[in-house]
């Protein structure tokens, strides 16, 4: 909203847009972030990935060797970002059976859409 005068016409305008806007407030203090500046991202040795992801050292190296873990290397030094290794756990979530169902539903339902069945 960038005007300042609110009509009646323009009140649920302006609430919505308040109520989004304490949202995203609220969403930076709970995560302890006083601005919106983007954090630099710091990159982490093998030891705090180890801790990281729960994965023995080797684990790693066998995991990087296969091109299955996103690293960085510089010399004979492997880096790593915390953010690219969550992502790569999160990557590995298996499904409950209400979210399969519930895709196989959508699916079914996309399907025959307009098929006349």
């Amino acid at each position: 909203m960038e005007t300042n005068e609110i009509s009646f016409e323009t009140l649920p305008k302006a609430v919505a847009y308040l109520v989004s806007e304490v949202a995203a407030l609220k969403q930076l203090i709970e995560k302890g972030q006083t601005s919106v500046a983007p954090q630099k991202r710091i990159p982490i040795g093998i030891e705090e990935a180890s801790r990281t992801i729960g994965k023995a050292k080797p684990t790693i190296y066998a995991l990087v060797r296969k091109r299955l873990l996103p690293c960085y290397k510089n010399g004979k030094k492997l880096y790593f970002f915390e953010d690219e290794l969550l992502e790569w756990i999160s990557q590995g979530k298996k499904k409950t059976l209400l979210e399969i169902e519930s895709e196989v539903k959508a699916n079914y339902k996309k399907d025959f859409r307009g098929t006349g069945r």
